[in-house]
């Protein structure tokens, strides 16, 4: 069972920035495709970047694109997503998925509020 942390959130102005943090408690994340996921008060859960287990390979949510940036560090055995020019409309919980053939597992997700 692999049981995911996520860290990072927290309030932060229209156009700051947050460094959220993807890692493991007693296990690796190597071989495992990462995504991060955000959930908007009274929405469905939508993603919004995610990345190969390589780190190859990534993809974002339009609404995302060109603002944030997702990362990993395997040495760190941390997966990053670095956003930017933040919008109030980016206020939702975070969490980060991980997926490895047919099994997937979720973190608690962190909040992020976007407010002035």
């Amino acid at each position: 069972q692999l049981q995911l942390v996520e860290s990072g959130g927290g309030l932060v102005q229209p156009g700051g920035s947050l460094r959220l943090s993807c890692g493991t408690s007693g296990s690796t994340l190597d071989g495992y495709g990462i995504a991060w996921f955000r959930q908007a008060p009274g929405k469905e859960r939508e993603p919004v970047a995610c990345i190969s287990s390589s780190g190859a390979s990534t993809n974002y949510a339009d609404s995302v694109k060109g603002r944030f940036t997702i990362s990993r560090d395997t040495v760190k055995n941390t997966v990053y997503l670095q956003m930017n020019s933040l919008k109030p409309e980016d206020t939702a919980v975070y969490y980060c998925k991980a997926r490895l053939l047919f099994n997937a597992y979720w973190g608690q997700g962190t909040q992020v509020t976007v407010s002035s």
